[in-house]
């Protein structure tokens, strides 16, 4: 698995989302460097990584321990929150804290038993069999729904795609098994009994995973920090990153622990 550290201070290792790689979070990453020993990984088929036979959240988190400092604080961003929230329940004494940014313990929507909000799971269906009809139209079409409603939607969409070109597109099994993950998988429970400290950093116009589930989130977990920054939607990190840096040093300076 790639990886790459940098910066001084208390580790924090950052996990990208869906479809993505390490260079998304580098200029963020970049600016809590300051505060933070930064580590960046590439996830298994994603950017520099090889993919890995079986993509389940179990098997990321054991690639991401493998590659991570003994004990840090992680922040997941979308995708990423699910090998992040699966290390702190199941490996506690490896964080330190656990930081969702624009994420959720359950990315689909739940109307039959709890109406939580989310994604429409028809609309990763939709993607999952576009991929293989028009790859680049699929990746268009997702950064564009992450960018959806911002003044500056065609800037941070041509400076993503110029991002992503800095690494061989993604291997088309990981991304299969990453939209079956953010289909499938509920940490809820996780999430309900995190033993750790924990933030969530929503954008309140983010198309992919709504601002309303953030106090569903909070209602599972009272102790948690909510944050839902208005006119940023999926990439608060890159739209409103003075505001998504200052929650997160703030959050860890007072929770961080020993």
């Amino acid at each position: 698995m790639y990886r790459e550290s940098f910066g001084r201070g208390p580790d924090l290792v950052m996990v990208h989302g869906w479809g993505m790689h390490s260079g998304i979070l580098r200029d963020f990453a970049e600016t809590l460097s300051e505060d933070f020993r930064i580590t960046l990984v590439d996830l298994p088929g994603h950017g520099r990584s090889e993919n890995i036979v079986d993509f389940s959240v179990v098997n990321l988190a054991a690639a991401l321990l493998a590659n991570a400092p003994e004990r840090a604080h992680w922040l997941g961003w979308s995708l990423g929150t699910l090998p992040v929230l699966e290390i702190a329940d199941r490996f506690p004494g490896r964080a330190r804290s656990v930081m969702i940014v624009a994420g959720t313990a359950r990315f689909v929507s739940d109307t039959q038993e709890s109406d939580w909000p989310g994604v429409d799971p028809g609309l990763l269906t939709q993607f999952a069999n576009a991929l293989e009809e028009n790859y680049e139209g699929t990746v268009r079409h997702f950064l564009g729904l992450q960018t959806f409603g911002m003044d500056n939607a065609r800037l941070l969409v041509k400076k993503l795609t110029e991002r992503l070109a800095e690494c061989d597109p993604p291997d088309r099994e990981a991304l299969h098994s990453g939209l079956n993950l953010l289909r499938q998988s509920d940490l809820r429970g996780p999430w309900r009994r995190l033993s750790v400290p924990g933030l969530i950093i929503l954008g309140a116009r983010d198309r992919l995973v709504p601002s309303t589930a953030g106090a569903y989130m909070q209602a599972l977990n009272p102790r948690s920090e909510l944050h839902v920054i208005d006119g940023a939607a999926h990439l608060p990190f890159l739209t409103h990153s003075a505001d998504t840096a200052s929650f997160i040093t703030d959050f860890v300076a007072r929770h961080g622990g020993p």
